[in-house]
């Protein structure tokens, strides 16, 4: 299989974890959207990525269906439940959780790049505070745990770390850590994961 991306995409990054965390073979293929000739607009009518191509050429889309998918095709480790529906229903809110953090920080980029006297200072403030509130909850649940949710990594920990990752590279001036160690202390120990290493290094 083939999945298609680009490097900064938080997106990209949780269903790279995915991939890289269950051992799953597959290329991983730079391709930006908004290049000429891009596959991405080939197979994904929405033109967004990640993408990920089948073997048979099938192409899935959304990094949420794509992690729902691979985490079907091996059981080292399982990172959705599938026993216990409670259980997966608060992997889910985690990921949740998580892409709306990416979700509002691509709004601060995307509206940081227009002209200054173009930016609309409301749309800031208001993902600026989503991104926030959404730590001061993601800090207030993890507590003291090791985990997100269980007494193993699952997509919780992928989601998230993606998500404090993306606001590493595009909101440095965000002291995250400061504000919330226990999400600083659970973040160094998820980095040091061989998959995290990976993806951050192309």
């Amino acid at each position: 299989m083939k999945l298609l991306g680009t490097h900064t995409s938080p997106y990209v990054r949780k269903v790279r974890l995915v991939l890289l965390e269950k051992n799953i073979p597959h290329e991983y293929v730079i391709d930006p959207p908004g290049e000429p000739g891009s596959l991405v607009l080939q197979v994904n009518p929405l033109g967004r990525i990640p993408a990920l191509i089948l073997d048979d050429g099938f192409c899935i889309f959304d990094s949420s269906v794509i992690a729902d998918y691979a985490d079907t095709l091996n059981d080292a480790p399982v990172l959705i439940p599938r026993a216990d529906p409670l259980a997966r229903l608060r992997v889910k809110r985690w990921e949740a959780l998580a892409d709306g953090i990416m979700d509002s920080a691509i709004v601060v980029r995307n509206e940081s790049l227009r002209p200054e006297d173009k930016q609309n200072q409301a749309t800031l403030d208001m993902h600026n505070l989503a991104v926030t509130q959404a730590l001061d909850y993601a800090a207030r649940l993890l507590g003291g745990h090791e985990w997100c949710e269980g007494e193993a990594i699952t997509l919780a920990d992928l989601a998230l770390i993606s998500a404090l990752l993306y606001l590493d590279l595009r909101q440095s001036g965000r002291d995250w850590r400061s504000a919330h160690t226990n999400l600083a202390g659970w973040f160094l120990r998820i980095s040091a994961r061989p998959g995290v290493i990976e993806s951050t290094q192309g």
